[in-house]
């Protein structure tokens, strides 16, 4: 199998990141922290005309008619801009909440985070996604806030959390892949930083120390990349397991290499690494943690034995 990407893949790859790094850049990202992560409706309606939500539906129910690998690349953008919002749940209720393909609908989960639920205030429905393809629609009327570590992600307490149940493979991969972007984007910035700094006489980057950290990151992205668009285009459960636990391993290590790179500046409020940790440690508790993902791998591997 080639899991090359094809020109099509590589064409819808560049037409993502030139919406989103257009559309949602720093001055956007800043503006979102400031209204706490608040829903952009006018860019979601932006997304919905796009096809970032109905990009895997079929041609014959209004969609783009394209697959997971596709819907991953669309994901793996949005996790490098940081982009707030439940993404990977109104990409998964397109077709099923009226509104949700064209982006005029924002839709929330009840089983990503439970018993939390992202962007309460802002969303239109609530959809108890567990137990796909058997999903249903509920109504939510209250929720209780509660601090999120990360500001673009506002989260609520559900006053019934859902049953746990299996989670969807799509919504573990698309939120794999925006782990990805987000390793990929933290790995970028502290090359970037490393050529810039002076300190010495010398920049940074050329510091032994420095130069380990940041060939670490990049081995961390790429092994990540290669899970993720091996499982998009061979899903399974215990491929999807996988994938994300590198993504989530990667995200997160680093975001904090990246810090080191930046030194002090880093933990500043005007710099946008913390962000990119704070985002991927919230979402390596989506869907699969690190240890659920590690039996499902382990069971995978005994009953091949």
């Amino acid at each position: 199998m080639d899991f090359r990407l094809t020109d099509d893949q590589r064409a819808l790859r560049k037409g993502a990141r030139a919406l989103l790094t257009g559309r949602f850049g720093r001055e956007a990202l800043r503006a979102a922290a400031d209204r706490e992560g608040r829903v952009d409706r006018e860019l979601w309606r932006e997304l919905g005309r796009a096809g970032f939500f109905a990009l895997r539906l079929p041609e014959s129910e209004g969609g783009v008619g394209l697959g997971l690998p596709e819907a991953v690349l669309l994901f793996e953008e949005a996790g490098r801009v940081l982009l707030p919002g439940p993404l990977v749940a109104t990409h998964l209720a397109a077709g099923m909440v009226p509104g949700a393909a064209d982006g005029t609908a924002v839709v929330t989960c009840g089983s990503q985070l439970a018993p939390f639920i992202q962007h309460f205030e802002d969303a239109d429905a609530v959809v108890m996604l567990g137990a796909m393809p058997g999903a249903v629609i509920v109504e939510v009327r209250a929720a209780a806030a509660v601090r999120s570590l990360d500001p673009l992600t506002p989260l609520h307490r559900l006053p019934h959390p859902p049953p746990p149940a299996a989670p969807p493979v799509p919504a573990v991969l698309l939120t794999a892949a925006e782990q990805l972007g987000s390793a990929a984007r933290s790995t970028e910035e502290a090359v970037r930083h490393a050529k810039a700094r002076v300190q010495f006489g010398r920049p940074v980057g050329a510091f032994q120390a420095v130069k380990h950290l940041c060939a670490e990151m990049l081995v961390r992205t790429e092994v990540a990349r290669a899970a993720v668009y091996a499982a998009a285009a061979v899903p399974g459960p215990a491929e999807a397991a996988g994938a994300k636990l590198l993504a989530d391993d990667a995200a997160v290590r680093n975001a904090r290499d990246c810090l080191q790179v930046f030194g002090g500046t880093g933990f500043t409020w005007e710099a946008d690494v913390h962000l990119h940790l704070k985002r991927a440690l919230l979402r390596a508790r989506m869907w699969l943690t690190a240890s659920q993902a590690e039996e499902m791998n382990a069971q995978a591997l005994a009953s091949a034995l």
